[in-house]
């Protein structure tokens, strides 16, 4: 038969191959073949304190509940205790941070055995033998997962070595001064017992650069024991942004465990409180749509509570929200947030605060960059994430005391100009903002605000903030569009149209894709873009500036005429307002009359099954297109007529319906004239 010991040994080591893929099928195997010490034994004084953990706020996650008989931790906790095979230990010892230590399990002898074999690893001269390394490095980690769990439930009422609590200060700075594997691991859990043994020696903070993933994994564990105990200083702080945030920006997708961990570690930085139960587990990727939601619920209370004046609070803890962010891009579960709008007053004095407070060490504008992020990473519409180029176009934002006056939004261009260099994420978002609520500033920043969406236009700005800062132009058209109220228009006439090429041709020159952000051809995009062009082109001082799209807006055509939205009727309404100029564009010419009637009736169809005729700019546009589309109209076969008559019919319907408008009668009486030429084309075919 085999040897029990022998299959155990083999058991782990595939473990350590295999990150524990074949620990749970043959656990209870394991357990038929030891002894258990009785499960029943717990450490009194952890009980009494565990007994006093649940406050009113105290969240309880939604995991499974094992019982501690069927988990793999007391027949590790037996080997660790019993065995006296070197390689069986070893290896046994390295799983003990990948399963559950329940509170319930009384782990008092486990430490003082793993201490015990840690101290055999060590010379004379008290230094770690070299052949001997890597058992002490599974002990030191070992010893320092059970250790940070005794620290949680109320600290041990005994010591490593058997002379109290107080030594184990001593023991673990030891430990620390000789090691060379094992720093991160000891730092954390020095920090966690440093505060309750009164010291104030602290060691210098955590190297993270070149730290091993896992034992990046094994801090996101154990870092909420700090902010659950209230031992938080600017080290932990620090060390725990950094460690959500290298798990998160790794070369290869975090798995569910370690989101949920970083999610867990991100929560109980901003104050959520967890039940030491919960927080002790391994796995809590089964928790994820309860972490998310308390993660949401408790940012909530940072933008409110400040209305009341507490807002040194919210810029302190305003800079915590950039790590949470990153949590939230992981595409976590839809925390479904109440519908309610944002106080847009809240932030614009958590801004100010944050500028002009010199106790605040870092970028003074973080705090509020940061919440903008996160609220746009929350508030989505279920269906794209934040960084998706449909939820630029889809996404929307409501404020509390609507409607604004432009001045309201002055702030936010500063912001934008701090930032638009150095931060494009926050840049874009900033962007994303002001276009999905359709404002921009007021006169005053309009200077400062072009310019800045010239430099985010830039080809060599990221593809997000090149399309955010196009939207924020097309909402800003209009004001654009009436040049003579801008100041410095020779600057926005010289530079804003080749900028606004770039936005969507980066590389003029380049081979276009079918594929990724800067593809050949985007719906929403594109219909931004020509709607802009199209905007910029009712103004004649504009003319000479927009020639430089002409060569992209002729190879749109057939995309264009074979799209289910508007891009053919921008698209026409450019051609035709820059062919009316004295000014000869050569790229024109090489449009022949069919791309000329398809476009022209293409165009009337969208305008009469698309609802824009509210729109007193398109109203006074149709009668360019009657002649635009009576100057092509001679190539068109019967059937096209018939069609064009029953569109301009509609649209003659549509415009009278709507009474009043503006333009409104000029394009009724061209429209009739334009079908009345169209129905004595059609007769000619019948005679």
């Amino acid at each position: 038969s085999t040897d029990p010991a022998l299959a155990v040994c083999s058991f782990a080591w595939r473990y350590l191959q295999s990150l524990f893929s074949t620990l749970h099928h043959i656990a209870s195997w394991l357990r038929s073949l030891v002894l258990r010490t009785p499960t029943s034994v717990v450490d009194l004084e952890a009980q009494h304190l565990d007994q006093n953990m649940h406050t009113v706020d105290t969240i309880k996650l939604n995991l499974p509940d094992t019982p501690t008989s069927s988990l793999e931790a007391p027949s590790i906790k037996w080997l660790l205790e019993t065995s006296t095979d070197p390689e069986v230990f070893l290896a046994t010892a390295s799983l003990v941070p990948h399963v559950d230590w329940p509170l319930d399990l009384d782990v008092s002898d486990t430490l003082h055995q793993l201490y015990d074999v840690y101290m055999s690893c060590l010379d004379i001269q008290w230094r770690i033998i070299p052949s001997l390394e890597e058992k002490a490095s599974a002990c030191t980690t070992a010893l320092c997962h059970l250790y940070c769990g005794r620290i949680l439930q109320g600290h041990p009422a005994y010591g490593l070595n058997g002379r109290g609590t107080s030594a184990d200060y001593y023991e673990f700075k030891s430990m620390l001064e000789r090691t060379k594997s094992n720093v991160n691991v000891l730092l954390a859990t020095f920090r966690l017992l440093n505060d309750s043994s009164g010291s104030s020696w602290w060691p210098s903070p955590p190297d993270l650069g070149a730290c091993p993933d896992f034992v990046l994994e094994w801090l996101s564990h154990t870092l909420p024991f700090h902010f659950v105990m209230g031992r938080v200083d600017e080290h932990v702080e620090e060390l725990a942004m950094t460690v959500i945030s290298k798990l998160l920006c790794s070369s290869s997708s975090p798995s569910p465990q370690i989101i949920a961990n970083c999610t867990l570690l991100a929560c109980a930085m901003v104050g959520v409180q967890f039940d030491k139960k919960d927080i002790i587990r391994v796995d809590k990727s089964s928790a994820l749509p309860q972490l998310a939601q308390s993660l949401w619920v408790q940012f909530q209370k940072v933008p409110w509570a400040s209305d009341g004046g507490n807002l040194d609070s919210a810029v302190r803890r305003g800079c915590h929200f950039d790590v949470i962010c990153r949590v939230f891009d992981w595409h976590l579960p839809d925390p479904r947030p109440p519908v309610e709008i944002w106080k847009l007053g809240v932030y614009r004095k958590i801004y100010s605060r944050a500028r002009s407070s010199e106790r605040n060490d870092r970028n003074p504008s973080a705090p509020m960059f940061t919440v903008q992020r996160f609220r746009f990473a929350v508030d989505n519409n279920g269906y794209e994430p934040p960084r998706s180029p449909a939820w630029l176009s889809e996404h929307r934002i409501s404020w509390q005391g609507h409607p604004h006056s432009p001045e309201d939004f002055d702030w936010l261009v500063d912001y934008l100009g701090d930032v638009c260099s150095n931060d494009h994420a926050t840049a874009g978002d900033i962007l994303v903002l002001l276009n999905s609520m359709s404002v921009s500033c007021s006169p005053t920043k309009q200077r400062l605000y072009i310019e800045t969406l010239i430099a985010c236009m830039g080809s060599s700005m990221p593809p997000r903030l090149r399309h955010a800062a196009l939207r924020a132009a097309h909402s800003f058209r209009e004001v654009l569009a009436s040049i003579d109220i801008v100041d410095d228009a020779d600057m926005v006439l010289t530079k804003l149209s080749p900028a606004i090429l770039t936005a969507v041709c980066p590389q003029p020159g380049a081979t276009p894709t079918d594929t990724g952000p800067d593809c050949f051809f985007y719906d929403d995009r594109d219909l931004c873009y020509l709607e802009l062009i199209f905007a910029l082109a009712r103004n004649s001082q504009w003319h000479p500036y927009l020639y430089c799209h002409i060569d992209r807006a002729i190879s749109m055509i057939a995309k264009c005429c074979s799209s289910p939205w508007m891009h053919a009727f921008y698209l026409t309404g450019i051609f035709l307002r820059t062919t009316s100029e004295e000014v000869f564009v050569t790229s024109l010419s090489s449009i022949t009359e069919r791309q000329w009637w398809d476009m022209t009736q293409r165009a009337w169809f969208m305008v009469l099954y698309s609802d824009v005729i509210g729109s007193a700019h398109i109203v006074e546009f149709l009668p360019i297109l009657v002649e635009g589309t009576e100057k092509y109209m001679c190539i068109a076969s019967e059937s096209d007529l018939e069609n064009l008559i029953s569109y301009v019919d509609g649209v003659i319907r549509r415009v009278e319906r709507r009474g009043s408008l503006e333009h409104g009668e000029r394009a009724t009486v061209t429209m009739k004239e334009l079908n009345g030429v169209a129905n004595d084309m059609l007769a000619k075919f019948s005679g």
